[in-house]
């Protein structure tokens, strides 16, 4: 697993808009080299604004949409079309805006979905179709070039809560039952299968994240803080803005 480095804007404004341009390089890279590009999308007010300003980057038609995989991280088991799924805020900020093939957006399954209001059923259902799209010599997960992390204010990332019995599940998708927050019924990629991605950004803004970025940072055990146990293979970015930053350990403050 990759080294932890940090970027860190000077609001959150300033952060969504080099997330978003960093994404779009990411993905034209990806598509140079490979054909094709994968990402796996967050939630949050910060996702969404990372969203919004890649449909209003020119760079964005320099991307060819129609080989793009989407997966997501996590999801709200809530009723498809639900303004506080993930997958809902992502659409209306910039997928519905952008020519993506319907069969390469993999949604996480809603409450009223195939598997019906069974999350087990839902996340199974969500590691087959990971199954489906499997990387050669992989036979449970596809290659993701990019995987993008909120941070909680208690150092959550996806789904997984501090603590909370996700964490020992080595299946790579796992129903979450009982959250911290709202709603207390979820689907999220566990650890071990967020950090395959080729690249692991971890994009947090505001004061109210700080202490949690600072412990990640400082090497606190991912069962406490699980944005410390999120790793890329070949990359694990932090993107932060200044009050996210304000407690980064000494050895990365020469970045900020």
């Amino acid at each position: 697993m990759s080294e932890a480095s940090v970027a860190v804007h000077a609001d959150a404004g300033l952060l969504a808009q080099a997330v978003a341009a960093r994404l779009v390089v990411k993905l034209l890279d990806a598509q140079a080299e490979r054909g094709q590009a994968s990402m796996v999308l967050t939630g949050g007010r910060i996702a969404a604004a990372v969203y919004r300003a890649v449909g209003e980057l020119p760079a964005r038609d320099a991307v060819d949409w129609s080989r793009v995989d989407v997966w997501w991280g996590d999801e709200r088991f809530l009723p498809a079309g639900d303004p506080d799924r993930n997958e809902t805020q992502a659409r209306a900020a910039l997928l519905d805006a952008v020519p993506l093939d319907p069969a390469r957006v993999h949604a996480m399954p809603a409450s009223d979905g195939p598997a019906g209001a069974d999350p087990e059923a839902a996340a199974a259902g969500y590691a087959a179709e990971l199954a489906r799209a499997a990387r050669p010599g992989n036979a449970a997960l596809p290659h993701f070039d990019v995987l993008m992390l909120g941070v909680g204010e208690d150092g959550h990332v996806a789904s997984v809560f501090p603590g909370h019995p996700v964490h020992h599940d080595s299946r790579p998708v796992s129903a979450v039952r009982g959250s911290p927050k709202p709603p207390p019924v979820r689907t999220t990629l566990t650890l071990p299968a967020i950090n395959t991605a080729e690249e692991v950004w971890l994009v947090a803004g505001g004061g109210d994240k700080a202490r949690a970025v600072g412990m990640a940072l400082a090497g606190a055990g991912p069962v406490q803080i699980p944005a410390a146990g999120a790793r890329g293979v070949s990359r694990t970015l932090w993107l932060l803005d200044r009050a996210a930053a304000a407690e980064v350990p000494p050895r990365f403050r020469s970045l900020r």
